[in-house]
């Protein structure tokens, strides 16, 4: 098992992960946030949520200028670095999605509601966010963020209709994500990893997810911890190494530091 003395980097989501899935705290994995401080282990956001709901997150957290990933993988910040991977000049900007989104609904008469189609105090009463939050929320760059309402067989179709356009639909937690194919948090982890072992040594991965749109996260990283999480979908991983995956007994935060201290040696 590694220790606090080896060169980690600790990966994580945040809704149902890092925080509650209820009321969206994190003091409950404290102590762990503090040793990753004190021994300089890189923290990075991967996660559903939008830049401008990430970038306040990290200043609280401490990990100000750290890499993100945002919009389950759409939206890739490097701190201060300027380098961006190739898909940021993707097919369609936030506007050209909704508008893609929108076609698709009046012509296959899909039933769905994005958060381009509501307010903040929708998505509000959706999240359980203040008002506030769910302005930050709904400030998106590259996908788009939906419940939906129809049956199966037109889920299929819908599917269908975005893959002819160069489009994928991802389960989260809460919502189902529309953003460029191949563009998921795995694809944008492993950019980093690559960016991050031209400026320094490799480092040995650990990730926390607790939803579907996790797995590919968790099959990117050395050790995998499975949140227990409220999704009705299971966490499938592709990867066989089964002694470097860990499925937790406790949600949110307190899962957070039980996958922890699992795989790190204090």
């Amino acid at each position: 098992m590694p220790t606090l003395q080896d060169p980690l980097m600790i990966v994580t989501d945040l809704d149902g992960s890092l925080l509650d899935h209820h009321t969206y705290r994190w003091q409950a994995a404290e102590p762990w946030l503090a040793r990753l401080q004190a021994h300089n282990i890189p923290l990075v956001i991967c996660s559903s949520k939008t830049a401008a709901e990430i970038i306040p997150l990290q200043d609280e957290l401490g990990i100000g200028g750290a890499p993100f990933i945002a919009e389950n993988g759409a939206v890739v910040g490097c701190g201060n670095s300027e380098t961006l991977p190739p898909w940021q000049q993707d097919r369609y900007d936030y506007a050209g999605l909704c508008q893609l989104l929108g076609q698709l609904k009046q012509q296959h008469h899909f039933k769905f509601t994005g958060f381009s189609e509501v307010g903040e105090k929708e998505v509000a009463d959706w999240t359980g966010l203040t008002p506030y939050q769910a302005t930050l929320a709904r400030q998106r760059q590259a996908s788009e963020s939906l419940i939906w309402r129809d049956d199966a067989a037109q889920f299929a179709l819908f599917e269908q209709q975005l893959d002819q356009q160069g489009l994928a639909v991802v389960q989260g937690g809460r919502f189902w994500h529309v953003m460029h194919k191949g563009r998921g948090k795995g694809a944008a982890l492993s950019w980093l990893l690559q960016h991050s072992a031209q400026s320094g040594s490799p480092r040995i991965t650990i990730g926390l997810g607790d939803g579907p749109n996790d797995a590919p996260m968790l099959d990117s990283v050395d050790y995998a911890v499975v949140i227990k999480g409220y999704s009705k979908s299971p966490v499938v991983l592709q990867r066989q190494d089964k002694n470097n995956i860990y499925h937790t007994a406790h949600f949110g935060p307190q899962g957070w530091d039980e996958g922890l201290t699992h795989f790190i040696t204090l």
